[in-house]
């Protein structure tokens, strides 16, 4: 007991003394993590283990040795071709390992050391994985957020700022309120809504941030859905009926809520009020 409240104790002492060393042990953590996460997510939809087989060129199926698996810097040194068939490699390897570095590591710089950070950093793992999947696939595999919610539920019962039950009816809340959503859209529009994967996802988000930034998370993703769609549509000059996934304006709208949702609320009320 003595050895881990000495542990405890070092590690507040270091990263209290050196507050830019947390964000960058954090963010080369992102990146390794990444990488794995990449995996996860581009074969748990097709049905492949993750473990087998090993890492191999999707193309020639020449297996990859540990030069060629370096987060970001093997697709840079590479010039983003395979090493051995020189086919171009998918540009979302690099993406998936750099934005969970960033990701990472910003939430290391805004939560500190302290226990929530390991939620924050679970968070930006599954938005993380979500976001390859549905850039991939245009799907967020069920396996990804069953997962979510059983370790979500575990982290939430010992990390909390909220009461544990407020975080469980949170998450029914936010599943129910983009049900909703989806069965309007479909009841009175004649459009399809939200998908089952982005209300499962809520669900989850619901879990970690709590109904109220969960209720912002949808206002912010709508937003940045509605931007960023307008954005991709003038520049690939596609058809105003091309599908976009949801899930990573989703995933930046939970993020922005998460660390930056109760000073934005308060700023909004200030603005209001005065």
């Amino acid at each position: 007991m003595s050895l881990l409240h000495e542990t405890v104790k070092l590690y507040a002492y270091v990263f209290h003394t050196y507050p830019y060393a947390l964000p960058v042990v954090c963010g080369l953590f992102g990146l390794l993590i990444g990488s794995f996460l990449n995996v996860l997510a581009l074969r748990l939809p097709t049905g492949d283990s993750f473990i087998y087989p090993p890492s191999h060129c999707v193309y020639c199926k020449h297996r990859l040795g540990a030069l060629d698996l370096v987060p970001v810097l093997s697709y840079v040194v590479l010039g983003g071709k395979c090493r051995y068939c020189r086919t171009p490699i998918s540009w979302i390897y690099p993406f998936g390992e750099l934005m969970t570095a960033v990701l990472f590591a910003l939430m290391a710089w805004q939560l500190g050391p302290t226990p929530e950070l390991l939620v924050g950093l679970f968070l930006a793992a599954v938005l993380s994985a979500i976001t390859v999947t549905d850039l991939k696939y245009m799907l967020i595999p069920d396996k990804i957020i069953a997962f979510a919610l059983l370790l979500g539920l575990i982290l939430r019962a010992f990390i909390h700022t909220q009461p544990f039950w407020y975080y469980v009816v949170s998450a029914f809340a936010g599943g129910a309120l983009l049900y909703a959503i989806a069965w309007a859209s479909e009841r009175w529009l004649r459009k399809e809504g939200m998908g089952g994967g982005d209300i499962k996802l809520f669900v989850f988000i619901g879990l970690m941030l709590g109904f109220k930034l969960t209720l912002l998370t949808l206002f912010a993703a709508s937003l940045f859905g509605l931007i960023g769609g307008l954005v991709l549509l003038r520049l690939s000059k596609q058809n105003q009926e091309a599908h976009i996934p949801f899930g990573p304006f989703i995933a930046l709208g939970a993020v922005f809520s998460y660390l930056w949702g109760e000073a934005s609320i308060a700023l909004y009320i200030q603005f209001i009020l005065n």
